[in-house]
Order: C-alpha cells, then sequence, then structure tokens
C-alpha cells in the first residue's frame, strides 16, 4: 500500500484533469475548468514529493505522471483556449424553438488543439531527456497549463474586462498556440524552480522571477497567471544569453 500513495496522488491529478474537461464540455464553466486544472497542478507537485519521502519511487509513477499530465496540461488547457474561441455559433431562423438553423463553424478555434499533440510529443521526450534534471530543455507543459487557465479568471475581475476581450480574439489566442506549441518542444533552456541553497549568486533569475512575480499579483491578481507566464520565458531567454556572454569570455591566466 505504501508504494501505491504516490500512484494514487498521480491519479487525483488525472481525476482534475478529467473534470476540466467535464467542465468545458457539459457546463462550459471556464472558471471551474480552470481551479481543476490548478488542483491537478497541486498534487502533481505532491505526487514525485511524496514518493521521495517514502523511498517508493519507480518507472511506473514515471510513465504514470506523464500520461496523467497528457490531459491535465495538454487536453484540458488547449479545450479551454479552444472553447474560448466559440467554435460553433449556432442561429436560429425565427423563434429559438425552430428547427431551422445555421450553424457557422470557426475552424480557426481548432488550432488552439494543436497544444495537447504538442504536449504529448514534449512529455515523451521528457522522458527519454537525461538533460532536465535541474532545469528544462523547452517549456514545461504546467507553464503552458497556466497561461490558458490564467485567461477565463480575468473574466471575475471587471476592471480587466477589456484584456480578456482581447485574448480570446483569435487574433491573441491563434498565434500565441503556435508559439506555445513551438516552445514545448524547443530546444531552448528553462530554469526550474528547484532551489539547492538560498545563496543569491546561485538563484539570481529564480529571485528575480519570484519577486516580480509578487508584485503582478498583488497588483493584477488573477490577471497576473499569464503575465507571470510569459514573464518566466522572457528571463530564460535572457538568462540564457547572459550565460553564453559570460561562457564566451575568456578566463584570465
Amino acid at each position: 500500500m505504501k508504494r501505491q500513495i504516490p500512484n494514487i496522488i498521480t491519479l487525483l491529478n488525472l481525476l482534475c484533469g478529467i473534470l476540466s474537461v467535464f467542465e468545458l464540455l457539459y457546463f462550459h464553466n471556464f472558471v471551474a475548468a480552470s481551479c481543476f486544472i490548478v488542483l491537478g497542478a497541486v498534487f502533481d507537485f505532491f505526487d514525485g514529493m511524496t514518493a521521495r519521502l517514502l523511498h517508493v519511487s519507480s518507472p511506473i509513477g514515471k510513465e504514470l505522471d506523464s500520461l496523467s499530465d497528457v490531459v491535465t496540461f495538454g487536453v484540458a488547457p488547449s479545450l479551454i483556449a479552444f472553447m474560448l474561441l466559440n467554435p460553433v455559433t449556432i442561429i436560429y431562423e425565427g423563434c429559438p424553438d425552430a428547427p431551422d438553423k445555421t450553424e457557422i463553424i470557426n475552424y480557426w478555434a481548432f488550432v488552439p488543439l494543436l497544444m495537447a499533440l504538442f504536449s504529448s510529443y514534449r512529455l515523451a521526450k521528457f522522458n527519454l531527456d537525461t538533460r532536465q534534471t535541474d532545469s528544462f530543455i523547452g517549456l514545461a507543459t504546467p507553464a503552458n497549463a497556466f497561461l490558458w487557465l490564467g485567461i477565463p479568471l480575468i473574466d471575475l475581475q471587471s476592471r480587466f474586462h477589456v484584456l480578456y476581450d482581447i485574448m480570446i480574439t483569435p487574433y491573441f489566442i491563434v498565434p500565441v498556440s503556435i508559439i506555445m506549441c513551438v516552445l514545448l518542444v524547443s530546444e531552448i533552456p528553462m530554469f526550474s524552480l528547484k532551489f539547492h541553497n538560498l545563496k543569491w549568486q546561485d538563484n539570481k533569475v529564480r529571485f528575480v522571477f519570484l519577486i516580480l512575480s509578487a508584485v503582478l499579483l498583488v497588483l493584477l491578481q488573477f490577471a497576473a497567471i499569464p503575465m507571470i507566464i510569459i514573464l518566466y520565458i522572457i528571463l530564460s531567454i535572457i538568462n540564457n544569453i547572459l550565460n553564453k556572454q559570460r561562457n564566451e569570455i575568456p578566463s584570465s591566466d
């Protein structure tokens, strides 16, 4: 039973992903769907921690974790972006009970579904990549998921309705979906939030990210969530450039 505790927590992550999809498809409840993804992320964090604490890490746990992440951080956020674009608009001819109706299909809405495919590929790649122990190569699937789950939550804040209206348009969702697909499978190093010590010199990018994220959360609340993910990507790119420049400087004898 002890060996199965981390797996049970992982399956709770999967359950959250399923419930997120259920809320989207049956009730069009974007806020509940977003909350289930957040809860899934909590379980995703604790399953690995529990396995390490109980010393019961296993190959099946790693595979089960990736399979669960495909649903919670791949399929569910892709569906959020898909449904925000209102894929099918039904126009009734006459009264609402009339059988005659016209359906308009928004084909651009299908583009975000590519993120589910790229997330699956990214997770399979991650399982085989021995380089991703202390950092990530490419964007992690939870980071992509948090960008999309944050959009419906913005609608809860009346002062950000203009921002919300912009972010649910094809002009935002379609290009950002394509960019995120590329980042998911890219070879761009992304820093992780793992602290091996609390020294500023070793964790500058992490401290800067956490401080700026805290400021954004205080100022913008839910609207800060997508901004924090964009900040994470930008800081990762800047950190890579600085590290590359530092490595190119010849050391003095």
